[in-house]
């Protein structure tokens, strides 16, 4: 006869999940917050166009123009300040918002973005108190994304697009749409996102390879020819870091998809 008070217990009735749910919730994160430097700014900012800068190439360059003002910059609460400069550089972990001739203004995002705050981001960023024109979102694409085959020699920009910005005048006129299939992910995918839900213009940027000196110099003769036609600016000779020369890049959390 079996003795009941030593044998093995039987395996519980509940499935782990079941389980979880006496387990408290954890609290939320605190919402992603703009912080301003001059206290007499406007509440709402309505730049004629919002650049973003995702990629290693942009980041480079767009930190590396002369021709900007540093005004403030997007706050994510969990991401810790520890080790920034004071003086911005490309290294710290922070998101820094530019002014370029009080009509264009930079985002440089210089830190990877859970899956789960994008959207919160691309909230925080667009159609609360950035309210522009046009937006231009400068990303990568990885390998596993790309309909087709492209080696590491490939060397190539291509594009999305809103439905507002396809209705009129495009802004990237040289490059051509992401083929069919294709996904991009990530903040980027987020960013384009919440244009097309406010009816704002907005193009999407992805470049290959992620890194390198050839992606880095297309992406530069982009901005000059397209975006910075006509303007008084100019990257300093240092402008590709030795980070995108020997491949270092930020890693990105796997996001929401756009297709």
């Amino acid at each position: 006869m079996e003795d009941v008070l030593t044998e093995q217990p039987p395996p519980s009735r509940f499935f782990l999940e079941d389980l979880n749910n006496f387990t408290p919730p954890s609290p939320p994160l605190p919402s992603p917050f703009l912080f301003l430097s001059s206290p007499n700014s406007k509440t709402t900012l309505q730049p004629s166009l919002l650049i973003i800068a995702l990629s290693p190439p942009s980041l480079s360059l767009l930190h590396h123009l002369s021709s900007k003002t540093l005004i403030g910059t997007l706050i994510l609460p969990e991401i810790s300040p520890s080790g920034n400069t004071i003086t911005p550089s490309p290294k710290d972990k922070s998101c820094n918002l530019y002014a370029i001739n009080d009509s264009i203004i930079l985002a440089n995002f210089q830190y990877s973005v859970p899956s789960e705050r994008t959207h919160a981001i691309a909230k925080t960023l667009i159609g609360e108190h950035i309210l522009p024109k046009r937006v231009l979102i400068l990303d990568s694409i990885q390998r596993r994304n790309f309909r087709g085959r492209i080696s590491t020699d490939d060397t190539f920009a291509m594009k999305l697009e809103t439905t507002a910005e396809r209705k009129g005048a495009p802004l990237l006129k040289s490059l051509d749409y992401l083929p069919s299939g294709s996904v991009v992910e990530g903040l980027g995918a987020a960013l384009l996102g919440r244009c097309q839900m406010k009816g704002i213009k907005g193009i999407l940027c992805v470049t290959w390879p992620e890194v390198g000196g050839s992606v880095t110099s297309m992406v530069k003769s982009l901005l000059l020819k397209d975006v910075f036609n006509g303007m008084e600016v100019r990257f300093d000779d240092n402008g590709e870091d030795e980070g995108l020369k020997f491949g270092l890049k930020n890693h990105y959390f796997d996001s929401e998809l756009y297709t």
